[in-house]
């Protein structure tokens, strides 16, 4: 086998190795990841520091506004994530995910702040050149109810070495109870290198979107 082939080997197998840092909501154990992900009804962003393989803590910011712009909310929480199961497959990997936070949120229809949960979970599949995803998630506090739900399709352009950029195409929809009454649906190009990612795409009511994740 030529130095080369074997490069690329190892390379792709780095690569799948690094799958959750790309699908997941946290990474290795001792890592820290910042995301974000802003459009104009839609702006979080959060860090989260993992404690252990399975498990990170950290803090959230989100701010929500309705499709015609008369409602917002604005929620600032703590986080606990945790890897409830995964699967290892042959130039694959699946999880589950749950995701938890807790704080306050603030409205313009109503006076004050309000204690939010936020329990939900999120289940993923991946390889080099697919990856799929739905997250379920409730937001609630007293009398509000945002329950949120997302799917994720993409695929990869080509394959590439572990130290390569790779594009991806992906299109996600998702839908937010009390705040839209209709399904948004954004198609994204998304590269990835190492350990972070970027997404640039327009949902289906021309507003424009950038996501960003980054493991340091």
């Amino acid at each position: 086998m030529s130095s080369r082939v074997r490069s690329r080997l190892l390379g792709c197998l780095a690569l799948t190795l690094s799958l959750p840092a790309f699908s997941g909501p946290m990474g290795f154990k001792d890592s820290w990841m910042l995301m974000g992900d802003f459009s104009p009804n839609w702006q979080e962003s959060f860090a989260n520091y993992a404690l252990t393989p399975r498990d990170a803590i950290g803090a959230s910011t989100l701010y929500m506004r309705s499709d015609d712009e008369s409602k917002s909310r604005q929620l600032v929480d703590a986080t606990y994530t945790r890897l409830v199961k995964r699967w290892n497959l042959p130039d694959a990997q699946a999880n589950v995910w749950f995701l938890g936070g807790l704080g306050n949120v603030t409205g313009n229809d109503f006076s004050g702040s309000k204690a939010m949960a936020s329990p939900g979970i999120q289940v993923d599949y991946e390889t080099t050149r697919i990856y799929v995803s739905a997250t379920a998630r409730l937001y609630r506090a007293d009398g509000i109810n945002h329950d949120y739900a997302s799917a994720r399709l993409g695929f990869s352009l080509y394959e590439v070495d572990y130290d390569e950029t790779q594009p991806w195409l992906i299109v996600e929809a998702r839908r937010m109870n009390g705040l839209s009454d209709k399904t948004e649906v954004t198609p994204m190009l998304r590269l990835i290198h190492n350990r972070y990612f970027v997404e640039l795409g327009v949902n289906n009511s021309s507003q424009g979107r950038i996501n960003f994740m980054y493991i340091f």
